[in-house]
């Protein structure tokens, strides 16, 4: 079915494949590509349509937002536009979250301006609330845990959402099976939706425009003065009505001046979660939280007495609703940026820290997202969202010069075998090759239809392998700087590549939650590695196997160490045999739920990972084991590097720092 974007059509309604509609004439396709489906919703500015992506071979659906600022007066007119713009920028901006629907275009034809989004499969909350009634209290403990580190992401940006309530929060759909209405554990992953209300905050006592539901926005906002608190208001109003189902305007009495929301509960809920949600949503901003570090914290369980030894619990008291008491917990910083963990079963390091942090490197404006060593271990390179490279010198803990040349991101940077090349990736769909002889750009590779997630030269640095969102790993010939072939075969974007040692082998991981092992000079995917349940955001291989292979797997024989990191919040290690075969040899799980980057020390017997709660946690490859929790920066570890020798660590995270670790003395 073709559905036609003119508002003005009577029919909109045309069959599959239609060009122009047969009412009215209007043309169906936006941008010779994206066909609208049907009507999803409609505001005062515009429309949301589901919609296919009829350019790719898959058919992918997504959903089109159209804006008409033409049909109202020219005020409205303009303050349309404005949000079109404002929240295009905002859009490309969070969609990096994984749980924040991605900008895929935004663009204007005829008269009306369209923004193109993924589409998220699912139910939002509200009509979760429609068909299986009121929340639990455990229920509402895991929105908690899953969103607020949704809203710290977005605060950390600058950005208050304005807009929090039950229809703008979605539950992604994690099979195609139809959705039944139970929800026992509530597993699937919230997704936060409809940043058109969204504020950028430029001076928190700014006077700005009431947006909003009236029934879920905090009383500043009313006054046209939003603050980070006022999402939190929000939340904590939602919360409150998913375990009522009564509207907020009747769970607040105003002749008391006090919610009364306790009394329309239908449900269990305790003394410690109540007081979290009446702090959430007190009227008062010196007496609500201030940040969600805050409420994260509160929401962990209380450490138990040291002095008295574990006893039976009594009967009365809900022992399996009980966590673990946390151990070597990160706290957050002053600025909040270092998101607490939700509660759940960690892992303890084996011994207090050996390395220690021996610079913290500032010069970006943004997050680092990538580190990369020199050969000889004397120069780092950084890549991040402030679309630079900074290379460092590490023996004086300085920046030495500035590469510019991307317009958009720097998502990944490598240096090759002989040191006098680097190459960077980025979100502008190009590969750059920068000279280090004369610190300077050389050229570009162009050939991606999408972002590019990752860069690795081969063992002779004369081939460079590429990965992108657009789903395919490319070869280049860096002799002639051109294109040799493309490997495709993943379901979903490329965000890791990786040779082996020998160059026998280049490893690729996916957005489809799996590693592919290829034959690469031949073209061809030797096995599939589908282990890990998310994402494989991060691989590497080891320089050497034989400290990690136990003996059954023949550790002095051939084949080599491949170690993957994903958003399922686990490390594997993996034996690649000769023949391009891979076992699985072990899994480490963090504990922040999701692995962002990895690296294997040279000599393969240390593995770091970095994390989203802001720690870098080093490993045992050999055991399997947790040796180290090291903890410093403010926000997630986006990349982690070993020098040349083993002794030295390089870390970038969002907080726009990078930090050199060295163990020892």
């Amino acid at each position: 079915m073709s559905y036609c974007l003119n508002p003005a059509c009577q029919n909109p309604q045309n069959a599959d494949r239609t060009q122009f509609c047969l009412n009215c004439g209007t043309k169906l396709l936006l941008r010779e590509r994206y066909r609208a489906i049907k009507p999803l919703g409609r505001g005062g500015f515009g429309r949301t349509f589901l919609a296919v992506d009829e350019d790719k071979p898959s058919k992918p659906r997504c959903a089109i937002k159209q804006f008409f600022p033409l049909s109202q007066g020219t005020s409205s007119a303009e303050k349309a536009a404005e949000l079109f713009n404002r929240e295009a920028v905002r859009l490309d901006e969070l969609g990096k979250h994984p749980q924040i629907p991605e900008l895929l275009a935004h663009f204007q034809q005829e008269r009306y301006q369209y923004l193109v989004q993924e589409f998220i499969e699912g139910q939002n909350l509200q009509q979760e609330l429609a068909g299986a009634g009121v929340f639990s209290e455990n229920q509402i403990r895991s929105l908690l845990n899953d969103l607020l580190p949704v809203l710290e992401f977005v605060h950390s940006r600058n950005v208050i959402h304005r807009d929090i309530k039950p229809p703008n929060i979605i539950r992604r759909r994690v099979s195609q099976t139809p959705i039944i209405y139970t929800y026992p554990t509530l597993t699937g992953e919230l997704v936060l939706v409809d940043f058109g209300a969204a504020k950028l905050v430029e001076g928190l006592r700014e006077t700005g425009t009431v947006i909003g539901s009236p029934e879920f926005v905090a009383p500043e906002q009313i006054r046209g003065q939003a603050v980070y608190a006022s999402d939190l208001y929000s939340l904590g109003v939602t919360c409150i009505y998913l375990l009522t189902q009564i509207s907020p305007f009747d769970l607040f009495d105003i002749n008391q001046d006090v919610w009364v929301w306790r009394d329309f509960l239908k449900v269990k809920v305790d003394r410690k979660l109540s007081r979290i949600l009446d702090k959430m949503i007190e009227p008062s901003l010196s007496r609500r939280y201030k940040s969600v570090a805050e409420i994260l914290q509160d929401l962990q369980p209380q450490h138990s007495p040291v002095q008295i030894p574990p006893t039976p619990v009594a009967a009365a008291i809900p022992a399996p609703q009980r966590m673990p008491a946390v151990q070597n917990a990160v706290p957050p910083t002053v600025a909040g940026t270092i998101i607490p963990v939700p509660p759940m079963q960690r892992v303890v390091p084996a011994r207090a820290p050996t390395w220690r942090c021996v610079h913290t490197l500032v010069g970006h404006s943004l997050a680092v997202t990538s580190v990369a060593f020199s050969p000889d271990g004397a120069t780092l390179a950084s890549g991040s969202e402030d679309k630079t490279i900074e290379m460092w010198k590490l023996d004086a803990g300085k920046r030495w010069y500035t590469l510019t040349g991307h317009t958009d991101w720097v998502t990944c940077v490598a240096f090759s075998p002989d040191g006098a090349t680097l190459a960077s990736g980025g979100r502008d769909k190009t590969i750059q090759i920068w000279d280090l002889n004369k610190g300077k750009w050389w050229y570009a590779l162009r050939g991606h239809e999408d972002r590019v997630y990752a860069v690795a030269f081969s063992p002779d640095g004369q081939v460079l392998a590429t990965g992108s969102r657009d789903k395919t790993v490319q070869l280049w010939n860096l002799n002639k700087g051109r294109p040799m072939s493309a490997l495709s075969g993943h379901a979903g974007g490329v965000e890791a590549v990786a040779f082996s040692p020998g160059g026998e082998f280049l490893a690729s991981g996916s957005r489809d939650k799996s590693l592919q092992l290829w034959d690469w000079r031949n073209g061809r995917s030797i096995c599939t590695l589908a282990e890990h349940g998310d994402w494989v955001r991060a691989i590497a291989f080891a320089a050497t196997s034989s400290s990690i292979s136990p003996p059954s797997q023949g550790g002095a024989g051939g084949g080599s160490i491949l170690v993957s990191g994903s958003r399922d919040g686990t490390a594997k290690l993996w034996r690649i045999d000769a023949d391009g075969r891979g076992t699985l040899l072990r899994s480490m799980r963090d504990n922040s739920g999701d692995v962002l980057c990895v690296a294997l020390s040279p000599d393969g017997r240390v593995l770091a990972t970095g994390s989203r709660d802001g720690s870098i946690y080093l490993w045992d490859a050999a055991t399997g084991g947790l040796l180290e929790l090291l903890t410093g920066h403010g926000g997630e570890v986006l990349s982690v590097a070993f020098g040349a020798g083993g002794g030295c660590l390089a870390s970038g995270a969002g907080d726009r720092t990078v930090k050199i670790w060295r163990v020892g003395n």
